[in-house]
């Protein structure tokens, strides 16, 4: 018999698979006069396979022991969630007995260079087996320690007493370039630091105030500049400073900029030491706009394009003592240098996304201005470049250095022992801008390639150790200065900064938070803060990386958690820098305004004697008009007074008839005062009008 296939097959792909299982076992037999059709019921006889699903072996043993060990890590609070890659953190809170609640967001699998185990495949596919099993028991648990990337990803106002995250609120205080160039200027309230002499000079271009003072800054500093560029030239012969190379060999400027620079100059050392206190504020600026513009030009032309001074060496000798004047009064001159470069950075980026550096004032203006957005929020930050770093072989570098705050009342800061240095891919040098050359964080090198104009000493890799610094730095002959210079410098621009904080950071006992700050040296080993990270990365990209972010991982994890349990606990590489006295902080109770009285009432006239003190007034006017020597008054408590006259009451437009007034050392129209030695009141006309004659009696009662 041959059934009808057509309409099976129209109805077939809005069936339900067990519905087409039916139709076949029914339909055993069904001659295929279609190729297609047979093309579709064999793909849906692979659908129906594949729909199978294939449950593991339950193991008793494992789901008990997965309990057993979930019972304990929740009656000790041993719950944890991590939002981020951090194996190490994972790995280490689960050696301690804790068990991981898995976010809505489940972290991602590590990557291989963070595990350090030595597993085979299949014992860590039945470890992370385990781990699951265990995470799926705790999905209902409170979760008692918190570790993640973003600082907003977890609420820390929300949170119980006993439950720890790693980070603190509003710590954009000092991890934003914005909060940190701000807050350091109110170190003078915290210590008698000066921040000039650790974190280089900053402004914020979005604030109008701010804009101006460093178009101050520039131009003193375009001054302080040349001044230095003449004495270097004077010093090295008919070269020029750094090797500079000129356009124009026949490119000469007027020697009136250097008169000046050093007039300016002497301006600047006069306002610091208070000498222009007594200049009035309409005394025009040494320089118009225009002669500013044109100082700038003249500037850019000598420093960047090589032109020469005419008769400069007149003025060396001058030069050379203003910037000695200038060297104990500006602590940042020597790391200054000649091309006045600046760097200009958004406020809230980090992993140097944005940053670029600039020598020209006109094109960092213009570069703020056209965004208003970033005018509005002010959150452009432009900062003084050091342009005469310690260099490594002729190559740039930076510092990374980790401390660790578990408290901000009282401030606790633990310093980590070891750090590391992030070199540059290309050497050193003023006169390109590029950020291959200037900026070393690695997330910047990593897209560059070395130069090979490099030092073949300086590491492939662009990383080295803070104990291979210090190699280098004994072979220098230097090596005493990593412990009496670099590391105390760091440590106090660390305190200085968290100081500067520690009213604006919300503190919190059960929170901790590991940063990062970059450090820059001058040629002196003095540092120089440039920032502060939270969430510094812990990526592996290096062989310095791959075993120092380990070790400052389950460092902090040794303070935070182990001196819980033994304050003498091992604290790895953290060394406790600071712990201040705590402050008692009152206990709000909330707005508790009340205000309590009674309202007060006008006592009521007594009208009989309000009527004699009239009389009495109208006689004494009448006694006056008619130019009586003297008078008694009919009440007892008026006293005898003189009538004497006035000059002022020859004054045009004195139309007020005289009134009683005291004559001695008063001026016209004063009220009455006390009586002269003799008991009496010696009065003149007065100037003051009626108002005053009865303001006059009414004193005298």
């Amino acid at each position: 018999m041959v059934f009808q296939v057509i309409p099976v097959i129209q109805v077939i792909p809005v069936i339900q698979v067990i519905q087409v299982v039916r139709v076949i076992q029914v339909v055993p037999v069904i001659p295929y006069r279609c190729h297609a059709v047979k093309k579709l019921f064999a793909r849906m006889e692979g659908k129906v396979q594949r729909s199978v699903v294939s449950l593991p072996s339950i193991n008793q043993d494992r789901i008990k022991t997965a309990k057993s060990l979930v019972e304990k890590a929740v009656k000790l609070r041993k719950v944890f969630s991590i939002r981020g890659q951090y194996p190490v953190i994972r790995a280490s809170l689960r050696a301690r007995g804790w068990v991981e609640r898995h976010l809505p967001r489940p972290a991602q699998r590590p990557t291989a260079c963070h595990w350090d185990g030595e597993e085979d495949g299949s014992t860590e596919e039945e470890l992370e087996d385990m781990y699951d099993l265990m995470s799926r028991l705790v999905r209902k648990e409170t979760t008692y320690f918190y570790w993640s990337t973003r600082r907003d990803s977890i609420d820390c106002r929300s949170l119980q007493k006993d439950q720890m995250t790693n980070h603190f609120a509003n710590a954009g205080a000092i991890t934003t370039k914005v909060g940190l160039c701000m807050n350091l200027r109110n170190l003078l309230w915290f210590d008698t630091a000066d921040p000039d002499n650790f974190f280089p000079r900053c402004y914020r271009l979005g604030a109008k105030d701010e804009k101006q003072a460093f178009i101050d800054d520039f131009r003193r500093t375009a001054c302080t500049s040349l001044l230095q560029y003449v004495v270097e030239t004077e010093n090295r012969g008919s070269g020029t400073p750094d090797g500079q190379m000129r356009l124009s060999k026949h490119q000469f400027v007027g020697a009136g900029m250097i008169d000046k620079a050093l007039r300016v100059s002497q301006e600047f050392l006069d306002s610091l030491e208070h000498s222009d206190i007594d200049v009035a504020v309409q005394t025009p600026n040494s320089l118009t706009e225009q002669q500013w513009a044109e100082f700038l030009q003249d500037y850019y032309l000598v420093v960047h394009g090589g032109a020469l001074i005419k008769c400069s060496s007149v003025f060396v000798e001058r030069c050379r003592q203003m910037m000695g004047k200038l060297q104990d009064v500006c602590p940042q001159l020597d790391t200054d240098g000649l091309h006045n470069i600046w760097i200009i950075k958004p406020g809230a980026l980090s992993r140097g996304r944005g940053i670029m550096c600039m020598n020209r004032l006109d094109e960092i203006l213009k570069l703020v201005d056209s965004d208003p957005a970033l005018i509005k929020d002010s959150k452009w930050v432009v900062q003084k470049y050091l342009e005469r770093p310690l260099l490594i072989h002729g190559t740039k570098f930076d510092l990374r250095q980790w401390f660790l705050v578990t408290d901000w009342n009282p401030l606790t800061i633990w310093f980590y022992k070891e750090s590391y240095l992030r070199f540059s891919t290309q050497p050193y040098s003023t006169t390109t801008l590029d950020s291959s050359v200037h900026l070393c964080n690695n997330s910047i090198q990593k897209h560059f390639q070395p130069s090979q104009d490099r030092h073949p000493k300086v590491p492939e890799d662009n990383m080295w150790s803070s104990s291979e610094f210090q190699s280098f730095l004994q072979r220098q002959g230097l090596g005493s200065e990593w412990g009496a210079v670099v590391v105390p410098g760091m440590q106090q621009a660390v305190v200085h900064a968290l100081q500067t904080a520690q009213d604006l950071v919300e503190s919190r006992k059960a929170s901790f938070e590991l940063y990062g700050a970059d450090f820059m040296l001058g040629r002196d080993l003095r540092p120089w803060l440039l920032e502060i990270n939270a969430s510094p990365t812990m990526a592996c990209s290096t062989a310095v990386t791959a075993r120092l972010c380990p070790a400052v991982q389950l460092d902090t994890l040794r303070v935070v958690l182990d001196r819980q349990i033994d304050p003498d606990a091992y604290t790895g590489g953290f060394q406790l820098i600071l712990k201040q006295a705590a402050v008692r902080v009152p206990q709000y109770v909330g707005m508790n305004l009340l205000v309590e009285g009674a309202p007060a009432s006008q006592p009521r006239p007594n009208l009989v004697l309000e009527q004699q003190r009239f009389q009495a007034l109208k006689a004494q006017r009448r006694a006056l008009s008619q130019g009586l020597p003297s008078l008694r008054s009919p009440l007892p408590a008026l006293r005898v007074f003189s009538l004497q006259p006035n000059p002022l009451s020859a004054v045009p437009g004195n139309h007020f008839p005289a009134i009683f007034s005291p004559a001695r050392d008063r001026a016209p129209g004063s009220d009455a005062q006390a009586p002269g030695p003799d008991g009496v009141l010696r009065l003149r006309r007065s100037w003051g009008g009626p108002g005053a004659f009865f303001r006059c009696l009414e004193a005298l009662r």
